[in-house]
């Protein structure tokens, strides 16, 4: 025994390893986060009392080393390490990318064969044109009679020889003159085919490197079993954002709200009936906030080029050093027994996405399978569907556009954040607008704009215009407004109305503005508000309840008053 374990030890501590046994894996699941997604592979293996190294192979070049996670279950085994190695090959190791290399490959191969067909009716028309020119110039001998001795008589072709000739040549060439037209449509739709491949194949150009990664498990088992390894890893090329559906329902005075993801699968990998995760978290901003550097102010030296290449040589060697320091992660662990922890089963029935919320990021968990194609298309999926009631406001700028605008004001009683994103507004079945909507939390009021409705009439005029002189000795000048908006509810239901119009602000005191209509009495102010009120920057807002079918008319009038001689800017 004393000579045995140095032994065992030496073989053990050896950089000499088992061989490597390639083991079949599928994707199980998937979480994607804003610009990448960690991908977890699942390998069930039966493994015998010992010591095996498992390898995942051809796995995405781009996967990063450093996220490289290992756990699973079965037989008690423990997890000894897990390496990764890149793999240069003289293939396209994408699955999707050979797909489109072979189809362009296969395009241009009909391409080749519609030109050589092209070439044969080239010729074909050639030798028919080559024969009416020489038919012009015919001589016919008479069976048996010999030209180059002379004897017999010389015949033309008859009338009738003539034209069956020529019938022949007009058949042959309109068929050859079809046929060519045919062959160069069936070349332009093998353009166009070709053209949108490539396109697809460019979207996927991340994918088209000739190298990969093999990611090498190295597992001790206590005793032979069934043991299931997931391998979790980092993955670039994917990301997701939010998208909404605001539909609003006119009789019950509430909005439907439907949150969606639109999920982008461009890591080189099919996903095929995951279990797919959208997480709020933004891994690529790192651990915590940006160092603030001292704001250092002095007198400018200027810098030779040598020293500027040094620094800028610094820089990229302190990069590199960087990328080389990154280790990878191994998560070592006691593997269970596979009866001891169940998959959670997620019920299909469920309209809307599990969420969790941590300390810095929410997580949605779709509950049904979902499969997403490396095409870098979007993909929409859904994550919950709520209704909110709703406040509703029309709000106008009768100056700028008559028309108003209908906003609703909910508050958040979910228990999902909603992050800003691109929302489609619906009337019921109408699509009536495309906004953003602003990133919301739980238990926060926010607005959505619904876009225009025309149920709300608005109509603004200049009534009179005029300037007239001021003071004994006509020194001063005064131009007078008078505006009438008038708004009109066509709804059957009341409705509130919030308009806006400007009153000129002076900056200069020699020019004086006035506020004719309505009276500085019935103006209110932000701390006492009123059916009209000013706001700081001189607008006048006006509030109104409007009853349906009800009509209202709003004057406005103002004059500005200055000196003669001065030459004031902003008037109209």
């Amino acid at each position: 025994m004393k000579t045995l374990r140095p032994f065992l030890l030496c073989l053990l501590g050896s950089p000499v390893v088992l061989p490597a046994a390639p083991v079949e894996s599928r994707i199980s699941a998937a979480t994607v986060y804003a610009d990448r997604a960690v991908v977890t592979r699942i390998a069930d293996v039966e493994l015998t009392a010992g010591e095996h190294a498992l390898a995942f192979e051809r796995l995405p070049a781009s996967l990063l080393d450093q996220s490289l996670q290992v756990s699973g279950r079965g037989t008690a085994a423990t997890i000894l390490d897990v390496n990764s190695q890149t793999a240069y090959v003289d293939f396209t190791p994408n699955a999707r990318v050979q797909e489109l290399e072979e189809q362009i490959r296969g395009l241009q191969k009909e391409g080749r064969a519609l030109d050589d067909r092209a070439a044969v009716l080239n010729e074909e028309r050639d030798f028919v044109k080559r024969m009416l020119v020489s038919s012009t110039g015919a001589v016919i001998y008479p069976l048996g009679a010999d030209a180059a001795h002379g004897g017999g008589t010389a015949v033309r072709p008859s009338l009738d020889e003539w034209q069956k000739l020529y019938a022949y040549a007009d058949e042959t060439l309109g068929k050859i003159a079809a046929e060519t037209q045919s062959l160069d449509g069936q070349r332009e739709g093998l353009k166009r085919k070709q053209a949108a491949l490539e396109q697809q194949l460019n979207e996927l150009r991340g994918a088209r490197g000739k190298s990969l990664k093999n990611v090498t498990v190295r597992v001790a088992v206590a005793t032979a079993g069934r043991l299931e390894v997931a391998l979790r890893y980092a993955v670039p090329g994917a990301g997701w954002v939010p998208s909404y559906d605001a539909r609003l329902h006119g009789a019950d005075r509430a909005i439907e709200l439907t949150y969606y993801g639109m999920v982008r699968n461009g890591t080189g990998e099919d996903w095929n009936d995951i279990a797919l995760t959208l997480s709020t978290a933004r891994p690529g901003l790192g651990g915590g906030a940006p160092e603030l550097r001292p704001w250092v102010v002095d007198v400018a030296r200027p810098i030779s080029y040598e020293a500027k290449s040094a620094l800028a040589g610094t820089r990229l060697d302190l990069k590199a050093e960087s990328a080389r320091a990154a280790p990878a992660m191994v998560t070592q662990q006691f593997l269970t027994d596979s009866g001891a922890a169940g998959a959670a089963n997620s019920e299909a029935s469920l309209s809307y996405a599990e969420v969790e919320a941590g300390a810095t990021s929410a997580t949605f968990k779709i509950p049904v399978s979902v499969s997403v194609p490396a095409n870098n298309t979007m993909q929409k999926v859904p994550i919950a569907s709520a209704k909110l009631a709703a406040t509703l406001q029309y709000q106008a700028t009768p100056k700028m556009m008559d028309t108003a605008f209908l906003s609703a004001y909910a508050f958040n009683n979910t228990d999902y954040p909603f992050l800003a994103g691109a929302m489609s507004t619906f009337l019921d079945d109408t699509f009536i607008a495309a906004s953003r909507l602003k990133t919301v939390m739980p238990g926060e009021k926010f607005e959505l704009q619904l876009g225009a409705d025309e149920g709300i009439a608005i109509k603004r005029k200049l009534v009179n215009r005029f300037a007239e002189s001021t003071g004994l000795t006509s020194k001063g000048r005064r131009i007078t407004y008078e505006y009438l908006v008038t708004i009109t509810n066509n709804k059957p239901t009341a409705e509130h109305v919030v308009f806006k119009e400007p009153v000129p602000v002076s900056r200069n005191e020699k020019i004086e503005v006035s506020l004719l209509t309505p009276d500085e009495k019935e103006v209110g102010t932000k701390d006492e508000p009123k059916e009209v009120t000013r706001e700081e920057d001189g607008k006048l807002v006006w509030r109104l309840e409007l009853k349906p079918a009800e009509k209202r008319e709003v004057a406005l009038k103002f004059s500005v008053d200055y000196p003669a001689d001065l030459n004031v800017a902003g008037l109209e």
